[in-house]
C-alpha cells in the first residue's frame, strides 16, 4: 500500500469512493458540487487537498482535508473534512495509515493542529481514531443554509 497525493487520472476511482462515502452518510449531493469538489481538490484550491490509499495499482481510500489559518495559532490548522476506505479494503490498517500519513505531513511542515469530527456511533471509525487521541468535550452546532 502507498499513500499519495491524488492524480487526475483518479478521477474515476475517487467517484467511486465519494459515492460510497455519501452512501454510508446517507446523503446527496448535487454533481456541481461532486464535480467542485474534486477540482478543488485536484487544483488545490481554498486549502483543500486529496491523499489516497492505493493498493494492488487501485485507489482504495482517500483523506480530503483542508488547511486553514486560526485565531489561536499563527501556523496552519487540518480539518480532515472526509475520510473513507472501501468496505472490502477495510480491517487492513488503511484508515490509521491515512491519518499517520497526515500526521507526519503536519510534523514536517509545522502545522499547529489536525483536527476532525465523526458521528457518535460510528463505532468502527472511532476505534481507529482513539489509537490518535481521544474525542474531546465540544459540541458541534450547525446552521446550513
Amino acid at each position: 500500500m502507498i499513500i499519495r497525493d491524488a492524480f487526475p487520472s483518479d478521477e474515476s476511482s475517487w467517484r467511486q469512493l465519494w459515492a460510497g462515502y455519501l452512501a454510508f452518510y446517507e446523503s446527496d449531493l448535487a454533481e456541481e458540487v461532486t464535480a467542485k469538489t474534486w477540482e478543488r481538490l485536484i487544483r488545490r484550491q481554498d486549502g483543500f487537498y486529496c491523499r489516497v490509499a492505493e493498493t494492488s495499482g487501485n485507489v482504495c481510500g482517500f483523506s480530503l482535508s483542508v488547511l486553514h489559518s486560526g485565531t489561536w495559532t499563527a501556523d496552519p490548522i487540518c480539518y480532515l473534512e472526509d475520510l473513507f476506505v472501501a468496505p472490502e479494503h477495510r480491517g487492513r490498517g488503511i484508515g490509521e495509515a491515512l491519518i499517520r500519513d497526515l500526521v507526519a505531513t503536519a510534523k514536517s511542515k509545522g502545522w499547529s493542529r489536525l483536527y476532525w469530527h465523526t458521528q457518535g456511533a460510528n463505532a468502527a471509525a472511532r476505534s481507529v481514531y482513539d489509537r490518535f487521541t481521544l474525542a474531546d468535550d465540544f459540541v458541534r452546532y450547525r446552521l446550513i443554509f
